[in-house]
């Protein structure tokens, strides 16, 4: 008999603040553009994406586009979904490599 299984969807465990903030930190710490893009579209999925997309101005469907795992969304886009999210985009100093 075979071996039935489902797929794992973060979003369903991502269910308040501090853990979709503690995910968008591990994504950030990657500095990888299509890592980050991918968790920022967990999280508007965790939070319901109808809503962001709605509160960031822009469609549902593009909004599923932009942060798929091949999206490459404008900064623009970015920054409106972190609004939409209730979050802030910040710089901090990096360290410095010896």
């Amino acid at each position: 008999m075979p071996l039935k299984t489902t797929l794992f969807d973060v979003a369903e465990y991502l269910d308040n603040a501090e853990l979709q903030q503690d995910y968008l930190d591990a994504a950030f710490s990657t500095e990888d553009a299509a890592t980050i893009a991918h968790a920022l579209g967990v999280v508007a999925r965790a939070q319901g994406m109808a809503g962001v997309a709605r509160d960031a101005g822009l469609s549902r469907e593009s909004l599923y586009k932009a942060l798929s795992e091949d999206g490459n969304p404008a900064l623009a886009t970015v920054l409106k979904v972190m609004q939409a999210l209730g979050l802030r985009l910040t710089a901090c100093a990096a360290p410095v490599a010896p």
